[in-house]
């Protein structure tokens, strides 16, 4: 039995919830997203709420059940509150412009690395070295972060690189002479 999937998701007011050709289509304020229904889980909307139940007793339906009530919940979430990343950039002369729907960031390469932002998220640089992300849909959200991030990973050295905000990053001591 799942201990997430016995709990309902609560829809908040200004947010409308329904399922419509195999898909689950959640509405607010923040806007529209929506998740593909899997059959081994049912779905029902009533009132103010979504419960998420298995279809039948099959191992795999079980396996479903969490997973997709925790899916839809970030439905929920992503268009009333919204998610974000903050990303820290660490090292001499690294730095990032947001301008417009381009990432423009310089890290010490031969040529300045562009990342186009994807349709729905935001993306902010209060300063040179921090990156802001924010959007509706959470995978969106964290698959651009891990990209930036990807282009220059911290080093457990200098610690020089690009790190989510508030990751540990383990340092090493250098080389003894």
């Amino acid at each position: 039995m799942s201990r997430i999937g016995k709990k309902a998701v609560a829809i908040p007011a200004g947010v409308t919830a329904t399922t419509q050709d195999g898909r689950l289509t959640v509405k607010g304020p923040k806007g529209s997203l929506s998740l593909q229904m899997v059959e081994q889980v049912t779905y029902d909307v009533q009132g103010d709420q979504i419960a998420v139940q298995p279809a039948n007793d099959t191992k795999r339906a079980q396996a479903f059940w969490g997973m997709q009530r925790t899916l839809v919940q970030n439905l929920v979430t992503g268009v009333t509150q919204g998610f974000s990343k903050k990303l820290v950039i660490t090292g001499v002369g690294y730095r990032a412009a947001a301008q417009g729907k381009i990432l423009k960031l310089q890290l010490g390469y031969s040529h300045d690395v562009n990342i186009d932002v994807p349709e729905g998220l935001e993306v902010k640089t209060p300063d040179p070295t921090t990156v802001e992300i924010s959007g509706a849909d959470k995978q969106k959200v964290g698959q651009l972060a891990a990209v930036v991030r990807q282009w220059r990973k911290p080093e457990p050295y200098k610690g020089k690189g690009i790190k989510y905000d508030g990751e540990f990053i383990f340092r090493k001591e250098g080389k003894k002479k």
